[in-house]
Parts: structure tokens; sequence; C-alpha cells
């Protein structure tokens, strides 16, 4: 029987879920180990590996009894994770990292093993990792929905209904401005927003290389709406050689060019709801307590065809 005293759970993840959390986080952070040694002797598994974590979950390789590589990933139960797994389910595996085995009770996921070490940001020519990652968001989009998942138009209304109070807690007027403008090209789509199965956080590095695909995606946080709300990670991923040259904005036209080619979609809905991600992105900065819009996001929306 395994023993949680082998299971070391990572200092960052343990100050991430103590830091920011309440009582409930705390407890299931202290529970973490056993939950894993439970789980590996439940499921028959074996570690073939270290531990890796991420801000929110643990993910420990393992090897079944077939000898099938895979990778345990326990993350705190929330609605996000049901999401992912309602998602995950629904893809199977098409595009995506595949789901072998699921807890109900503790939302721990069993999933098949991809090259963590490598990411599709280690390709250097950025229009040959845009389309790769341009092919995958278009299997994604392409899978029937399933219920259970939230949905577009809900998000975009509690945007727009936080807005007023907002806007007051920027002093720049010029930020003042283009957070009513981002809101007036919402108010726009709100009431159409889209039927498809979004990913809502596809960017380079949740694109790993895999052994059945060259490339397949990881960490969904799905919702059903327009697929113009998904191409905002795309855009703003992987700057650092563009930034050394200050072609920042001419990478993120490109970009939106190329995905919205790729995927079919209508230019100006497009660019209007990546406005929506700036949006979201923007309310909830100034929730954590920021007073201006983050320069990343103005250079995303500069780059945008006019909308």
């Amino acid at each position: 029987m395994s023993s949680p005293q082998s299971i070391e759970v990572p200092d960052a993840l343990v100050a991430s879920y103590t830091r920011n959390g309440g009582e409930e986080e705390r407890t299931w952070i202290a529970r973490l180990p056993a939950l894993v040694a439970e789980l590996l002797d439940r499921w028959d598994l074996e570690r073939d590996g270290g531990i890796k974590s991420g801000e929110a979950s643990l993910v420990i390789l393992v090897r079944r009894t077939d000898d099938t590589r895979a990778a345990l990933k326990l993350q705190m139960p929330r609605e996000e994770t049901t999401a992912a797994l309602i998602g995950l389910r629904a893809w199977n595996g098409n595009g995506i990292v595949r789901l072998l085995d699921h807890d109900p009770e503790s939302s721990a996921v069993l999933l098949e093993r991809l090259d963590g070490s490598r990411t599709l940001a280690s390709v250097e020519d950025d229009d040959v990792a845009m389309n790769a990652l341009a092919g995958l968001m278009a299997r994604l989009h392409s899978a029937p929905t399933p219920e259970g998942l939230r949905g577009l138009g809900d998000i975009a209304r509690d945007m727009l209904a936080s807005v007023p109070a907002a806007v007051a807690a920027l002093p720049d007027l010029q930020d003042q401005r283009r957070l009513h403008g981002w809101a007036s090209a919402v108010t726009e789509l709100v009431d159409e927003p889209g039927d498809r199965m979004l990913h809502w956080d596809l960017h380079y590095d949740n694109v790993l290389a895999a052994s059945r695909e060259p490339w397949l995606a990881i960490d969904p946080e799905p919702l059903v709406g327009d697929p113009g709300f998904d191409l905002w990670p795309a855009l703003d991923t992987g700057w650092e050689k563009p930034h050394a040259t200050g072609d920042t904005p001419r990478l993120v036209r490109r970009r939106f060019d190329l995905l919205t080619e790729r995927l079919g979609l209508d230019r100006q809905r497009a660019a209007g709801w990546t406005l929506a991600r700036l949006l979201q992105n923007t309310l909830w900065d100034i929730e954590d307590g920021r007073t201006s819009i983050d320069p990343s996001q103005t250079t995303v929306a500069q780059a945008l065809p006019r909308y």
C-alpha cells in the first residue's frame, strides 16, 4: 500500500492554497498526500516519474498494471474542475489529452501521458506553431456541445454589470474610455453568444507533444460560446522574442488573421469577442486591486482590426 509520507506536495502548491484560501482549502491541501496514496492503491498505479504542480493542481506521473503510462491529476473540486471533466468526456481525446479514469468524490482524473517537457512554445517558427494550435482549436470547436457547461451569454452579461464600478476604479481617463469601448463591443454581441464548446485557455504552454499525435491540448476550462472568445490566449502567448524586437503588434495581427482564416470566423465578430476577453481580464485585475489596464491588454486591442 502506498504511503502518504512518500508523497511530497511542492511548497509552491501548498503556499498557493494556504495563502489564498480559507479553511476548506487548507484542509484539502493537508489531506492531499493521503488522497494520492489512496488513489494509487485503488487504481493499481505505480509511480513512474516526478511530481509536478501548477497554481492549483498536482500531477503525478504513473504507470498502470497494463504498462500504460499515465498522469494522475488532482485539484480541489470546483466549478472549473467539473467543467473540465465534462469537456474531456465530450472531446474524448479528439485534439486534447484523453481521459482514462475519474474519481467523482475527489474530482481526481487519470489522463494519458503527454510530453510535459515539450510545449508548442518550443517551435521556432511562429506561423507553424500557430497553425498547429489553430488546427487543434478547430477540432475542439467542432465537438457536439454537452449539457452542464456555463454559457458565454451569462458571463458577458455579468461582465457588463460590473463595468460601472470598474470604471470608477480607474483614475486614468484614457483607461476609462478604453474600458467603456470594450464594454460597448460586448453589448453589441451579448444577445448572440454562440453555441460552440470552447477551451477558454488554449495557448502554447497548454499544448504538449504526444505519441499518438504530434500535439494535444491540455487544461481546458470549457464553456459554450462564440469561437471568437477563444482567440485571446493564442494572441497573447509567447511574446518574449517579439518584445525584444518591438514587433508584438504585428505578431498579434498576423496571428489574428491566421486564426480567423483557419477557423472561418467573421473578423468583426472575432475582434469584438476578443475585446470581451480583454474586458474580462481587466475586470479580474481590478478585483485584485489593480487601478490601470495592463499594457498587454492594450497591445492586443490596438493590434485588432478596427471593430
